[in-house]
């Protein structure tokens, strides 16, 4: 049996009936720009994460990018994230002129560490971007305090979280800006590209509304220079439609995260330490990717790659050893345990489809792969 790392066929065919009325509608009506979807799905997904305002992007790393250009964030300023994350996140900074700053993860979470954050802000920290990262929220209550007393701006990297929540504040309602990406592999995917900024100030909301239409006024007029950051009318009216099913998916996820668990402890390869298992230190981690460490990662992912099992190595190269970030100056051992999870970290199928047949069949190749080595 083969099991895909993720399959959006399973989840189109369950909600077709739904999706295609809503493509249609938008090719009838032929507003593909700024389309009464967009405005729609804006209202929708600030609901949904407990903030005032959300304006729809063109991707999560234009979200990224668009938010620092609303603080004026550029050269001689410095941003502090973390090594351990997608390309985007640091990316993002570098092209508006910045400086990342990072700081080493927690080894459970894989979040940021806030305990170190506060040793590495300098006269010219002007912002941090915790990431949450495979669906867990970071520890926003220290980053708070931090950015509170350095008056920092917070910019959450929220593109693996939507719905991840804590203390009854979820995911985007913690900083001053909320960054989702809708790249089709998320948990709120669309048929393409796709992005939102969250804010609680209707100042800021404003200013990313105006960045992502050239800074443009009324029409002609440029008040600011942005860019083309648009979210399209069709991806607006697909991610509504999936929007009405995002709790029950977060759910099935959660299940499968449970289940994994127990097939785990079953097959006796937590006792022998080949295996370590996603821990679970927020109120509501949504499991946007199931990941585990793993003794001798880079055979077992042959090994199960060799027996159709989907899987993948988010990240196997930490963004201070990134070549093109070479100039920043850092090395190897900088940030041991980024550089740790790296080697060990390998994302299991965590889809809401995935059925109790396919997972046992994953945790029993991985179980045969130690077992014959």
């Amino acid at each position: 049996m083969n099991v895909p790392l993720l399959d959006l066929k399973a989840q189109y065919e369950r909600i077709r009936e739904e999706i295609e009325p809503a493509i249609r509608e938008v090719i009838e009506s032929q507003q593909f720009i700024n389309g009464p979807a967009v405005g729609a799905l804006e209202v929708a997904v600030a609901a949904y994460c407990g903030v005032e305002h959300a304006v729809g992007v063109s991707s999560g790393t234009d979200a990224l990018l668009v938010s620092l250009m609303a603080e004026g964030i550029g050269p001689g300023d410095e941003v502090i994230t973390s090594p351990y994350t997608f390309f985007a996140t640091v990316g993002s900074i570098v092209r508006v002129g910045a400086r990342p700053v990072f700081v080493d993860i927690d080894p459970v979470t894989f979040n940021l560490r806030a305990d170190l954050i506060e040793q590495a802000v300098t006269p010219r920290t002007r912002a941090i971007i915790p990431v949450h990262l495979f669906g867990q929220l970071a520890d926003m209550e220290c980053i708070g305090q931090v950015a509170k007393a350095y008056r920092l701006v917070v910019i959450e990297d929220a593109c693996q979280a939507i719905g991840a929540e804590h203390r009854g504040r979820r995911a985007g309602a913690w900083g001053h800006y909320g960054c989702f990406s809708f790249f089709p592999s998320k948990n709120l995917g669309g048929f393409g590209d796709g992005g939102m900024v969250t804010c609680r100030e209707a100042a800021r909301a404003e200013k990313v509304r105006l960045l992502r239409m050239h800074g443009m006024h009324p029409k002609y007029v440029h008040r600011l220079v942005g860019g083309n950051f648009r979210l399209d009318t069709l991806q607006a009216a697909v991610l509504l439609a999936k929007l009405r099913h995002l709790d029950e998916w977060t759910a099935a996820r959660q299940r499968n995260a449970a289940r994994y668990a127990r097939l785990f402890r079953e097959s006796g390869l937590l006792e022998r330490e080949w295996v370590q298992l996603p821990v679970v230190k927020t109120d509501r981690h949504v499991f946007n990717q199931y990941v585990i460490r793993a003794r001798r990662r880079d055979e077992l992912v042959a090994h199960l790659r060799q027996h159709g099992i989907g899987c993948e190595i988010y990240y196997p190269i930490p963004l201070h050893l990134q070549e093109c970030f070479r100039n920043l100056g850092y090395r190897e051992g900088d940030f041991p345990e980024a550089e740790r999870a790296a080697r060990e970290t390998l994302a299991l199928p965590v889809y809401p489809e995935l059925t109790d047949e396919q997972a046992v069949r994953v945790v029993s190749v991985i179980a045969d792969f130690f077992s014959l080595n």
